[in-house]
């Protein structure tokens, strides 16, 4: 029987725009655009050119650092662009679809009969290793890397995430295909929720599977590794989304790449939130066209309410994303003698309002932040909601501070800033924690490295 860990701290957001499981169908895009930014600790290098033709699977930029580690187009077409930033920083890298989609063969593979190394190898070449994070940094793993483990999340605990079960129906012999994968590399472990019950999730085979009962966080694997095994200083640690898992199936049982995922499409302000299937890197104009009320400015966001990028109308789905969310910006919203009123439709973690007192139910929330940036007041808003074994407050003083030793004894080494997702919700002083922990996390690496 699997382990149950129950997690006590934490808070769950009830948010109007939960999807309908149903699909529909999108448009296909205009253009498929790849952000070098969705791989933290990645320096490009573009090895493509505009109007080149390109394969789904062919190359469009390499880490610097580890060139081996490859990035490639999710589709077949031409390369339209490589836009630059400040300082000629790589935005991302578009490729306009062609009507028929090619593949570059890798070749079908029986996983039992392959050796890690070979394993690795393929993975490489076919741009999946990039898919794999590591911890310590939180960064894209480095090949050169022996990992104790390998850990996957199951499911998603975020404010309006999809249901992971019924995203991975059709899937089920990818998914265990890509366990089988990277059990050949480490140990793995899969964590899933106490709610669910498919044989895919609750019947994997050649990982160790752990229960998760709680409120958000419990999706993070940051949290479950910090209940499972947690992460000491000189280990390494290897991290998996469940969407990435099922590609890397398809890749050993087919021999092609194919990043297509089943997607929320969620929020108060979406006509029928229900789910879709998108291709990584897909221009969103078509899914926002004629399905989100227009009548306000709205704020349309890559990935969850606490953790996703804020992207334009037509800005392009993030790689490791697999939720799409759009609710009111707020800045039309004023608020005259707004702090005396009793607010029963607005939601307050510290029952502030009224509207606690009406039980459950969903709420609409907008991007503002609600008041500026004040001095940091340790009040422990933060641990009640990060079931994690550090502390957390003075975490963050530390990173602000630079000192590298207290960050070391205070547990950086665990965590990666979606694991702060929710402190920075509940934040009295505004701060935006999570930059602050890939800031330390980032300065901890430059100075180890």
């Amino acid at each position: 029987m699997a382990n149950v860990i129950k997690l006590r701290k934490g808070l769950d957001i009830s948010l109007k725009g939960k999807a309908e499981e149903v699909l529909f169908t999108v448009e296909e895009p205009g253009l498929i655009g790849l952000v070098p930014d969705d791989f933290p600790g990645v320096t490009p290098k573009i090895v493509v050119r505009p109007d080149q033709e390109v394969k789904a699977g062919t190359p469009l930029f390499i880490d610097k650092k580890n060139p081996e580690v490859k990035f490639v187009s999710p589709v077949s077409g031409v390369v339209t662009a490589v836009e630059r930033g400040a300082r000629r920083k790589v935005l991302n890298i578009t490729v306009r679809p062609s009507s028929a989609q090619e593949y570059v063969d890798f070749g079908k593979k029986d996983v039992a009969k392959l050796s890690a190394e070979e394993i690795k190898s393929t993975m490489l070449a076919s741009g999946l290793f990039g898919f794999i994070k590591e911890r310590p940094y939180d960064v894209v793993a480095n090949p050169n890397s022996k990992p104790r483990a390998i850990f996957v999340s199951g499911f998603d605990s975020n404010p309006l995430a999809g249901n992971f079960e019924f995203k991975l129906k059709g899937d089920e012999e990818n998914f265990q295909t890509g366990l089988d994968v990277l059990s050949k590399l480490a140990k793995t472990y899969l964590s899933i929720s106490i709610n669910q019950t498919s044989p895919a999730l609750t019947q994997a085979k050649n990982v160790e599977i752990n229960v998760f009962d709680g409120p958000h966080p419990a999706g993070n694997v940051g949290v479950q590794i910090n209940h499972i095994a947690p992460v000491s200083k000189g280990e390494v640690v290897w991290t998996v989304s469940a969407e990435a898992v099922i590609f890397m199936g398809r890749l050993f049982n087919t021999g092609k790449v194919d990043f297509t995922r089943t997607v929320a499409f969620v929020g108060s302000e979406v006509k029928k939130p229900a789910y879709c299937k998108l291709q990584l890197g897909t221009q969103l104009t078509n899914l926002f066209k004629g399905k989100v009320n227009d009548d306000k400015k709205l704020r349309y966001i890559s990935g969850s309410v606490l953790t996703g990028r804020h992207i334009a109308a037509d800005g392009f789905l993030g790689a490791t994303d697999s939720i799409v969310t759009v609710i009111p910006e707020g800045d039309d919203v004023h608020e005259l003698f707004g702090w005396i009123m009793p607010r029963t439709d607005q939601f307050s973690v510290s029952h502030s309002y009224f509207s606690w007192l009406q039980g459950k139910k969903e709420y609409t929330l907008d991007a503002r932040i609600k008041g500026g940036k004040r001095h940091m007041i340790f009040s422990n808003e933060y641990d009640k909601v990060l079931p994690m074994d550090i502390f957390p407050e003075y975490l963050i003083k530390a990173i602000l501070a630079g000192d590298i030793d207290r960050m070391e004894q205070l547990g950086i080494y665990e965590v990666a800033p979606e694991d702060f997702a929710l402190c920075e919700f509940v934040c009295s002083s505004k701060m935006e924690l999570q930059k602050i922990v890939r800031n330390g996390l980032d300065m901890l690496r430059a100075e180890m490295c």
